[in-house]
């Protein structure tokens, strides 16, 4: 009668980022709210306008900017009392450099402002790189199963395993962890604006993209 041998089968792939998408606020807040408006609006065009320049420079990937928002509060002292109204404003905007070079030239300058948050620099690849790399991590997953069944099925004297099922980790009945894990892209985070000099040097980690399959093989 056959024996069964299940496995999982683990593989990653590491491979440098293609794209750096850096996140940014602009905010301000005061008692006068036509001039909170305009110093938000103000810098926000600032922006706009080095974005569009970068983008017609070939430098970015893409780009988007998020509506003005306003809103206001009337804020507590110690002493429990009821402080005069706050009117805050604030705009997000998110950059993705394909050049990596000009996004460190760029967030330094751009972070100095006391206005401006520099909210994260999230590596990316592209979506066919991505695609690309899942596959080989897939690929390598599953010849790593093979490997492994092969080694157990020597260990007990048994012919070539013959596989019988593949599946996801965790998606093949009767495992014990339910939560399924596919090929995942994990993104390094760069420095926040707390870290900007006037110009930082990236040097982005590289990105780590992990498949794991189950399997199993009848050997005899």
């Amino acid at each position: 009668m056959p024996t069964t041998i299940a496995v999982t089968g683990r593989a990653e792939e590491r491979v440098e980022p293609e794209l750096g998408a850096v996140s940014l606020a602009v905010s301000s807040s005061g008692p006068d709210r036509d001039r909170v408006l305009a110093a938000v609006g103000e810098t926000h065009e600032r922006l706009l306008a080095a974005i569009r320049e970068l983008d017609g420079a070939g430098a970015l990937e893409s780009w988007s900017a998020g509506q003005l928002r306003v809103w206001s509060h009337r804020p507590w002292n110690e002493q429990g009392r009821q402080l005069p109204l706050v009117h805050q404003a604030s705009a997000e905007l998110e950059v993705v450099f394909r050049d990596l070079e000009a996004l460190g030239a760029w967030v330094g300058p751009t972070s100095a402002a006391s206005d401006v948050t520099v909210q994260g620099v999230e590596w990316r690849l592209t979506d066919a790189s991505r695609s690309r790399v899942q596959e080989a991590a897939q690929r390598a997953a599953v010849a790593d199963a093979v490997r492994k069944a092969a080694v157990y099925a020597e260990a007990l004297g048994l012919g070539a395993p013959t596989p019988v099922e593949l599946a996801d980790h965790g998606l093949l009945q009767a495992q014990p962890i339910p939560r399924a894990h596919k090929a995942v892209a994990m993104r390094a985070m760069a420095m926040d604006a707390s870290d900007a000099g006037p110009a930082p040097e990236f040097a982005p980690a590289k990105l780590v993209v992990e498949a794991s399959v189950d399997a199993r093989f009848t050997a005899g």
